[in-house]
């Protein structure tokens, strides 16, 4: 386990995450990828807020990881996932941090979708 660089050098950053209060689904090109009435709400400094999905409450075969990561001070490095149903694809739609920081430990096997490469998040 490890703790944040970011919280260490900004203390006074937030990132809270809750119990999402409803159930929750996100489709693509039609299909639901995703449905879970045990989503989080990650209400971030500076961030709209973002809903992070169980794993087991997605259609995994509809996800591709891709080699696309990146990296937060705050939550760790994040892992992608592209979208795939029928002949359409999102690139890099889906990110997760397998292994986060202390501090946002409750992130793990969960995953958010880019609102924008999604028909709806809905809920």
């Amino acid at each position: 386990m490890a703790r944040s660089p970011g919280f260490e050098k900004h203390p006074d950053y937030r990132v809270d995450i809750r119990p999402c209060e409803k159930r929750v689904r996100v489709r693509f090109a039609g299909e639901t990828v995703a449905d879970s009435a045990r989503a989080l709400r990650v209400e971030e400094t500076r961030h709209d807020p973002v809903l992070y999905f169980p794993r087991e409450d997605l259609r995994m075969e509809a996800f591709d990881r891709t080699d696309h990561v990146s990296f937060c001070p705050f939550k760790g490095e994040a892992s992608y996932f592209s979208l795939r149903a029928g002949a359409r694809v999102a690139e890099n739609a889906v990110w997760s941090y397998e292994d986060p920081y202390d501090e946002v430990r409750g992130l793990k096997d969960h995953v958010a979708f880019y609102a924008d490469r999604v028909e709806t998040i809905e809920g």
